[in-house]
């Protein structure tokens, strides 16, 4: 569950950033899920991925690597990434 917090007045390009991103990335292989969220001036991603073989090739897909780049001139700081599990 990755958290995005953009730098001071760069909230829009930052969502416009992360629509692209989820857009294109839902139609990555084994993509079950994968749903951004606004939260206050921070953005919080939500995926799911039938196994960590389709994560892994998901993460070398041209748009992820696209995204983390210029995401460096978006964010205040590097984003974070929890793994977070259903409780049954």
């Amino acid at each position: 569950m990755p958290v995005f917090t953009p730098k001071p007045g760069r909230t829009a390009e930052l969502r416009a950033a992360l629509q692209d991103l989820q857009q294109t990335s839902r139609q990555d292989q084994g993509c079950l899920e994968y749903s951004v969220y606004a939260c206050d001036e921070r953005f919080v991603l939500i995926e799911g991925w039938d196994s960590q073989a389709d994560l892994d090739g998901h993460n070398e897909q041209a748009h992820v690597q696209g995204f983390v780049r210029i995401s460096l001139d978006l964010l205040a700081g590097p984003f974070t990434v929890t793994a977070i599990t259903p409780v049954n």
